[in-house]
């Protein structure tokens, strides 16, 4: 996953959004680990959710992105007490949604935590 990845640590995620990522994901795992065949009636079916979980060991992309974005801003307070960069700047067109309103609880306390070194 990658590609799906890439710059995830700047991204401001909405439950929407976490909610469509767990979907490709299990789509794709699907895809890989194919169907089962049911040992009591002997038919073909898709993996449910848990057995997904039970199958890929890694944890899922919700968490990895959460867990990039708290490395990032590990990162960027580092480099900031040596660099003295300036954080809690707004990025983005005027048009695009307000990037600092869609942070969520992780964000919050990621930006809490930066603010108070």
């Amino acid at each position: 996953m990658p590609v799906v990845l890439c710059g995830c640590e700047a991204w401001s995620l909405t439950l929407r959004e976490e909610r469509k990522l767990r979907v490709f994901e299990n789509t794709v795992l699907r895809k890989i680990f194919g169907p089962r065949r049911d040992e009591v009636m002997g038919e073909w079916r898709r993996l449910h959710n848990e057995e997904l979980n039970d199958l890929y060991s890694s944890s899922n992309i919700v968490w990895v992105i959460k867990s990039r974005r708290m490395r990032w801003a590990g990162h960027v307070a580092h480099i900031g007490e040596q660099r003295g960069v300036c954080i809690g700047s707004w990025w983005g067109s005027r048009r695009e949604r307000d990037h600092w309103g869609g942070l969520g609880a992780d964000g919050w306390i990621i930006l809490g935590w930066i603010s108070r070194r």
